[in-house]
Order: structure tokens, then sequence, then C-alpha cells
């Protein structure tokens, strides 16, 4: 090697330095349980070696794309920083994906291998046939079952004989991930992240959310979405905390999780704090461990906020506000302000600046509504093949997260509604989130999607999605009457329909394109 790449070997904070650096400080420490499997950082950073000798083997190496299909489990997360040690772009793949929305996501990244779960196989078989392209495809089977045909078992990557630390020399923009946007509004885009970018969002997720090495933190959402994976799960391994993997946010599973690990830390985003609330073991385990939650991804409403308070006292609660771009955390709300202001996002974590502007991105003044905008280290370096897109995103030299928002006299940001989910009725501006949360108030519902849809008079009509509380009944006609009580007569619903269940991605949020489509004749010319 050269002495400058000797120099750069010496410095490299690269994201594959992470799980070395926590085995170097704690070899013996429990890192990560998955089912019946545990393993220290020692041996889970010798595991991570060997896969990276097995996919170098394979000829994966630097700026190439693995696609990971799977739910959580281990293999996941070896493959996550195995790819990065070989400067490879690890595209996480959600498994709730149908095949034609699996093929645009391979064909448009470029994948050069796919490695995925084996129920998933056959999706990912028909998504490759689409695209007409093959390409190497490596299977995670359960235990005593054989790889599909056509699909070489994940043993032959991750039992390499060879567990030496291979090096790549990254410079400072190359990335080493790459997640695709939920895709709620449209086509999911492409969002490519350096290791610094990474690291940036680590630090600010561990000294703005408090978080602590001799934490046990339990990770049930999905690790293809940038929340779970990266707001809790890498943080935690570069800390030093245990972790314990579930492959779903399964309640009851969760619930006896805490009790029987001692967990004190979770993360979930609101829809699943709400189902934890609802199930009849919350009041049964023993849940005295838990001292530390987050949520995010979506807001969440506040009576949850005071009923999680008075359920779980000694739980001090954060909220991380951001999203894919900002890999993701862009806000944080503290757990002393958690009451004293309700519904905020917080302030603009430790690595953010954050500002409210108007449509010509001037700052506006506080208590105005404009959209929310960020400069930060956190941020992704484009959406990939994507030039227009980024262009626009990053105009003026501030990411435009299509957010909208307002100050308070303190800093405090409150996120009023995504600019697309801002309903124009009557000439007027309906913020969807001032609705959900009137009509959470009402003492049957148990969740509220609102949404706007084509009125021949209103230009927009305001729609209520309302699922009523485990054991509740309660009407269309119960709802209106109580959101014209509590609301002005404008942004009361035009339309209520009561639901078994709200459309939602695998990471909770909610998809109002989905309702937005399925009711978009509700009011007929």
């Amino acid at each position: 090697m050269q002495t400058d790449q000797l120099i750069r070997r010496a410095r490299s904070q690269q994201l594959g330095d992470l799980l070395r650096r926590s085995a170097m400080r704690m070899p013996t420490k429990t890192a990560l349980v998955f089912r019946d499997q545990s393993d220290s950082f020692a041996e889970l950073d010798a595991a991570v070696n060997r896969a990276a000798n097995g996919l170098a083997e394979r000829g994966v190496k630097k700026g190439d794309r693995v696609a990971l299909f799977t739910h959580n489990n281990r293999t996941f997360v070896v493959l996550r920083f195995a790819l990065a040690r070989l400067g490879a772009v690890a595209t996480p793949v959600n498994f709730m994906l149908t095949a034609p929305d699996v093929a645009y996501i391979l064909s448009h990244s470029g994948a050069c291998m796919i490695v995925a779960e084996d129920a998933l196989c056959a999706t990912a078989d028909e998504a490759l046939a689409i695209t007409g392209t093959e390409i190497p495809r490596f299977a995670i089977p359960h235990a005593g079952v054989d790889a599909p045909e056509g699909w070489v078992p994940v043993a032959e990557l991750l039992e390499h004989s060879d567990s030496s630390e291979p090096w790549c020399d990254l410079a400072e923009d190359d990335p080493v991930q790459m997640m695709y946007t939920s895709g709620t509004e449209s086509r999911p885009k492409g969002a490519l992240l350096t290791s610094g970018a990474l690291y940036a969002q680590y630090a600010s997720c561990i000294i703005d959310g408090e978080m602590q090495a001799d934490a046990v933190s339990l990770h049930c959402l999905p690790l293809f979405h940038c929340a779970q994976l990266d707001c809790f799960l890498s943080p935690d391994l570069y800390l030093g905390v245990t972790s314990i993997l579930h492959d779903k946010a399964d309640p009851a599973e969760m619930l006896e999780a805490i009790e029987t690990h001692g967990v004190t830390k979770l993360f979930c985003p609101p829809t699943v704090w709400i189902a934890l609330l609802r199930h009849p073991d919350f009041d049964k385990r023993d849940l005295s461990s838990l001292n530390v939650g987050y949520y995010g991804a979506s807001i969440m409403p506040t009576a949850v906020i005071e009923e999680l308070a008075q359920r779980l006292p000694q739980m001090r609660l954060f909220n991380f506000y951001g999203q894919t771009e900002m890999a993701p955390v862009a806000t944080i709300l503290k757990p002393e302000d958690q009451m004293r202001k309700l519904g905020s996002a917080g302030r603009p974590a430790l690595n953010v600046e954050t500002r409210v502007v108007d449509d010509e991105d001037n700052p506006v003044p506080v208590g105005e509504v404009g959209e929310i905008v960020h400069r930060s280290p956190h941020l992704i370096t484009e959406y990939y093949n994507d030039p227009e897109k980024t262009a626009d995103a990053f105009r003026n030299g501030w990411f435009h997260s299509g957010d909208l928002g307002r100050f308070d006299d303190e800093g405090y940001l409150y996120v009023v509604d995504r600019k697309k989910d801002m309903i124009k009725t009557g000439g007027e501006n309906v913020a969807s989130r001032e609705v959900e949360e009137a009509v959470f108030r009402h003492a049957a519902v148990a969740e509220v999607a609102v949404f706007g849809v084509p009125h021949p008079k209103w230009i927009e009509g305001v729609v209520a999605v309302v699922v009523p509380k485990a054991g509740e009944s309660v009407t269309a006609d119960e709802i209106m009457a109580y959101c014209r009580d509590v609301l002005a007569h404008f942004k009361a619903p035009k339309h209520v329909e009561i639901a078994d269940q709200l459309p939602k991605n695998a990471s909770g949020k909610i998809l109002k394109r989905d309702l937005r489509q399925r009711f978009e004749g509700l009011f007929p010319e």
C-alpha cells in the first residue's frame, strides 16, 4: 500500500469498522440474540468477516448493490455489515412488496445479487423474471428446510473458512447503503447514504436520545426501514448494547420478551404502541425494566402519550422525527417535554439545522406554517439515478422534506402535515392531522386516517376512516356528529367510514395513497 492509503486505513471511520471496535472493547458481552442463537460482539464480528470473504469470493466488490429481501434475522445483520466491509451497498427490500414492486427496486438499483428468505424466494423469482435479468440468488432457509430450486443456501456465504478482516479503501462520499423511500405517495426513490452520514446520525441519536451502553434493547420493527436499523440497532451495536431481535412486531411476543430479557429500551411507531396498550397481556407482564421508549415514523396521538405516561410511569419517552433521507433523524422531543409540548416533534438534533420556509424558501415567522427544510451531514448524497429529484430536493442548499410545520417561540417544531396530505376544501386549508387528533379523542376510536378526495362543490371533501377499539361499537353518524361539535364546520369530515383496519406498510405508516384511491369516486359530479 502507498503511504496515503495506509494513513486512510489508520484513520478509517467506515460502517465496516463499527463492529470491530465494539468487539475490541467488549469481546465477550452479548451483542445479538435472535431466537435460540446468541452472539457475543467478538463472535458477531468474526461472522461478519467470514460473510464478507464469502461475498468477495462470489465477486461482490466496492460499489456493488446487493438486495436483502427478508424479515428480521441474524443473517440480515451479518450481511449488512459484511457488505460494508467490502464497500458494497446494502439494499434492503421491503418484504411486503409484490413481485412487480420488487422488480422495480432490483432493476432500478442494478442489484448484482439477492439474498432472500425461503418464504420470499418465489416472489423474488417472479420479480427477476419481470426484470429479465439473472443474478446470483442466495436463500435463507428455515431450519431443516432445503433452499428452493435455483437458490444457493446462504450458509455458503456465511460459513467461509477465512475469518480475517478484509479492507476496502473508501472515499468520504462512497455509499454503503441504499434505502428505498416508503413510496406512500409515489414510486420509491433510492436514497444513498455514506458511512459519514450514518455516523453523524448515530451521534445525534445516542447523545440527544440519551442512549446508554448498559441497556437491553428489543428490536421488532423491520430492519429494511431506516428507523429500526439506523436509529436503534446500529447505534446499539456501536455503543455495545445487548440487542434482542424479533422477526416481527407481535404484541404478545414483545411483552413476553420485555419480561424475560429485562428489556430496558424499546422503539415502536404509534400503531405498535397502541397495539401493546390494547393487548390483554399488557397488565399481566412485568414491564418494570422498561425505562426508556421511543416513537416515530408517524405522528403519535396526544391521548396515547398521556396513556403511556399513566401506564408506564417509569418509562422516559422520546419522539424521533425525520425521514429516510435524513438517515433518518432530524428533530428529537425529550421526556421532560412530552407533556409540556404535546404534539411537538422537538428541537433539531445535535448535527441538524432545521428551518420552516415559504414557497420561495424564505424563513417564515414563528407560529406560521411552511415547509420543513434541513441541513445536516446525516443527509443522503443523492437519489440514485434521479438527478432531477435530487436537484429539486436540495434546491437553495437545503433539503426539502415535503412536510409542513411551524416553530413555537421556544424553537420547538410542530409537524402540521405532509404537503400532499393538506386538504383544500371550500377555499380553506385543513390539516389532516388536526382532524385525526380530534377524532382520536372519541372514547371508542382506536385508529383513524383523514384525507381528502375530489368533491364537485368543495374541490376536496374531508374523509375519515375509523377503526373502533376492540369491544367498542360506533357508527359513522356518531363520529360525524362528534366532529361537528369539536371542529370548525369546514374541518369536519363529509364522510366517515368504519373499518376493521387501516392499510399500512411494514414500518407502521398508514398508506393514505391507498385510501385516496379507494375513495376517489366517493363524491360524484
